[in-house]
């Protein structure tokens, strides 16, 4: 496909907005619904939108590496729930800003599990992002006294998502290796649904119709997010379109404001540059080859 500018920047655009959009639903059906309710229908409606990506670039569920594929999606799953319980309990924003650590904990994991030396210019991002994650604790009160008005425990999970999500995209990595990303995206689907499934019936909650709407229309979002940011990835350069990934920090303080009166504090905003600031110096700084994993991680991390 010929480079589109302007297509894949909007494709990509496009594709937060949506992410944003399934996080304010699972905030909304959090309040009442179990998690593992919450991601079990995300990914049954999610699924059909899996298959037309499957479809067009060549469906391959044979596999030599199945037990990669399960834990694959074991920590998919982690991070799936770890992603509701913190938009759940925190301001959409503040979420988005926090699952943008994703790059960061990606250097510090190569260095154990892939035996990488980072260069002078991942560490200057690792440093100057998690100056922002202090930065955005400190407004909440979560470095003095602990008795903020969200719980210090929603940003450790909030977090720590980063971390697990982090490790996700290494799995990924080590898979592509082998295995065509239609036949990961198949099996993370179709492991995912099987699981949480499995679990519905000591957590089920009987959802109402508004509920139920609510989570044909995560589940289809997801999807819908997935499919345009495959395209937005097909349509330009990773470098060019990069800066992109973060309009989902605007799109999460939008709907946090109009939609649960969240209103950004300074601190946010100034914490939120910073780790933004750390991404984008990564992707200036990186090999093309290692520029589409940091895009990656970070438009899909508040949704994985």
């Amino acid at each position: 496909m010929q480079h589109n500018l302007a297509r894949g920047a909007y494709l990509l655009a496009l594709a937060t907005l949506f992410t944003a959009l399934l996080n304010a639903l699972q905030k909304i059906t959090g309040s009442t619904l179990s998690v593992v309710e919450i991601v079990f229908f995300r990914n049954l409606f999610s699924l059909p939108f899996v298959v037309v990506i499957a479809l067009r670039g060549g469906l391959v569920l044979k596999t030599h590496h199945f037990s990669g594929h399960v834990i694959r999606s074991v920590v998919g799953l982690i991070s799936m729930i770890m992603t509701v319980i913190a938009v759940t309990h925190l301001p959409l924003a503040e979420q988005q800003v926090l699952s943008y650590t994703q790059p960061l904990f990606l250097i510090l994991l190569s260095i154990p599990l892939m035996h990488e030396r980072p260069s002078i210019q991942r560490w200057v991002a690792v440093v100057i992002g998690f100056v922002g994650v202090v930065v955005v604790a400190s407004g909440k009160g979560l470095l003095g006294d602990g008795h903020g008005t969200v719980p210090a425990w929603a940003y450790a999970v909030a977090l720590g998502q980063g971390a697990v999500g982090a490790l996700t995209t290494m799995q990924i990595r080590q898979l592509s290796a082998t295995e065509k990303s239609t036949t990961i995206a198949m099996w993370q689907a179709i492991l995912m649904t099987a699981a949480t499934a499995a679990a519905l019936p000591f957590v089920w909650n009987m959802p109402t119709r508004a509920d139920l709407l609510c989570l044909v229309a995560v589940g289809a979002f997801a999807g819908i997010a997935q499919v345009l940011q495959t395209e937005a990835f097909a349509s330009a350069q990773v470098s060019a379109i990069g800066p992109f990934a973060y309009c989902g920090l605007v799109w999460a303080a939008l709907i946090g404001w109009l939609g649960f009166g969240e209103i950004p504090g300074v601190t946010m905003f100034v914490g939120g540059l910073l780790i933004i600031g750390s991404g984008l110096w990564m992707l200036r700084h990186e090999r093309p080859s290692r520029q589409k994993v940091v895009l990656e991680s970070e438009s899909s991390s508040g949704a994985q």
